[in-house]
């Protein structure tokens, strides 16, 4: 199961003929952009930081007038219920591209035991399409909200209310659209990814010459007083305290920042 049989690159290309395959196939487009054209008449159009993804013995062709490049894997049995063909969109953090590069490279390397990476990324790919899909089923404005809030989270300046205001929608609709679609409002998506970057500053070894102020500045919040009180009001405890407290019961184990079982974790 999401066993990589055959990872390619295409160089700058235009047209590739109809043609099928007998496993599944992922094509990661690296650059330009076009369209998968479909036996069915189904038309998939897309650009760089794109994955379309054809199921088996889909007849297909693929054509560009600008030209594209991109990563493509077949792949045998992968452990998603899709049927037909589909597109993930804006690979924003470069995620997906990464695992495409690390299968290329040991699929095409004369790498020793390199089947064991190879199944561990098929693994990989295959959840980060079923992630990137279930996110796709956002609305578009809540996922342009929700990307917004991703790249910015950790600046003091950002202003999560303008960019709001700034779409063609009513703050309030947004507001209660987000949290219909996503089980939060805005803000507390927003304060829930600080306080996530907060405790692995807090916790992790290698942090201990940062104080309050600078954990603070790097989770987002300009004035430490203010991001004690929202983390104090979040873990129940103080940002110090949170710290020595969970350092002191992984004292072996630098890089672990999980809350033990028995305490509340609720964000």
């Amino acid at each position: 199961m999401n066993t990589i049989l055959f990872v390619g690159e295409h160089p700058k290309t235009y047209d590739v003929r109809w043609h099928t395959h007998e496993h599944w196939e992922l094509v990661y487009c690296t650059s330009g952009g076009g369209a998968f054209r479909f036996e069915s008449g189904n038309i998939i159009t897309y650009q760089a930081g794109d994955v379309v993804v054809i199921p088996p013995r889909e007849v297909h062709a693929n054509t560009s007038s600008e030209g594209f490049t991109n990563i493509h894997i077949t792949m045998a049995e992968p452990s998603f219920r899709y049927k037909t063909a589909f597109r993930i969109a804006d690979d924003e953090e470069g995620n997906v591209k990464m695992a495409f590069l690390q299968a290329k490279y040991f699929y095409m390397g004369d790498i020793k035991n390199a089947d064991l990476v190879l199944a561990a990324l098929g693994d990989l790919i295959v959840s980060y399409m079923i992630v990137c899909r279930s996110n796709a089923e956002f609305s578009e404005p809540v996922e342009k909200i929700r990307a917004s809030i991703r790249r910015n989270y950790s600046r003091s300046d950002y202003a999560l209310d303008e960019v709001m205001h700034s779409m063609p929608f009513h703050y309030d609709y947004l507001r209660k659209l987000f949290k219909k679609e996503v089980g939060v409002s805005p803000l507390e998506y927003m304060t829930s990814l600080r306080m996530k970057t907060a405790e692995t500053l807090l916790t992790a070894m290698w942090t201990n010459e940062y104080s309050i102020t600078e954990i603070a500045q790097m989770c987002g919040f300009e004035d430490a007083l203010y991001f004690s009180r929202v983390f104090k009001k979040h873990y129940g405890c103080a940002p110090s305290n949170f710290s020595r407290e969970r350092k002191n019961a992984y004292p072996h184990d630098p890089g672990r920042t999980e809350l033990p079982e028995s305490e509340d974790a609720t964000e």
